[in-house]
C-alpha cells in the first residue's frame, strides 16, 4: 500500500473477517473509497468506518456477510426502496454474499455517495486511507 498507512486496529480486524466473507468486504470497502477517494478509515464502535468530512458509515462482518450501518434513511440513494429486504432496521443494511452479487456496483455507489456525500469538492489525500481490493 504504496502512500498510506493503516492503523494496525483496523489491520487486524479486517484480516480477521472470515475467508468467506472477505471478498464481499473487499468490494464494498473499494466502492466506498471510489465513492470518496478521500475517505479515511479507522476503528470505531470496534468496526471499520470511513470518515469523510463529517459523515461516517460503519462496515462489520457478521455471521452470515457484511453489515453497513451508520447511513441517513434520507441519503440512501434509493438503496433501500430498491432493496427494502435488506434493511433490518433503522441504519442497518445486512447483506450475505448471495445478495450482493445481484446487486450492480452502480447501486452500492448510489448508497455510498449519499451515505458520505459528494465528491465533486474533495481532493483525495492518502493519510490512513485503505485503497481498493488489492492493496489490502
Amino acid at each position: 500500500m504504496a502512500g498510506s498507512s493503516v492503523a494496525e486496529d483496523v489491520r487486524r480486524y479486517i484480516d480477521a473477517i472470515p475467508a468467506e466473507h472477505r471478498p464481499l468486504f473487499d468490494r464494498l470497502h473499494g466502492l466506498i473509497l471510489r465513492a470518496r477517494p478521500d475517505a479515511t478509515v479507522v476503528l470505531s464502535y470496534k468496526m471499520p468506518t470511513y470518515r469523510a468530512g463529517d459523515r461516517r458509515l460503519h462496515l462489520a462482518a457478521w455471521k452470515h456477510g457484511i453489515s453497513v450501518y451508520g447511513w441517513r434513511k434520507d441519503d440512501d440513494g434509493g438503496f433501500v426502496a430498491r432493496h427494502p429486504a435488506l434493511k433490518t432496521s433503522t441504519g442497518t443494511i445486512r447483506l450475505r454474499p448471495e445478495d450482493a452479487a445481484v446487486i450492480a456496483d452502480e447501486e452500492f455507489l448510489g448508497l455510498f455517495r449519499g451515505a458520505l456525500g459528494s465528491t465533486t469538492s474533495h481532493q483525495g489525500r492518502s493519510d490512513n486511507t485503505l485503497r481498493p481490493p488489492g492493496g489490502i
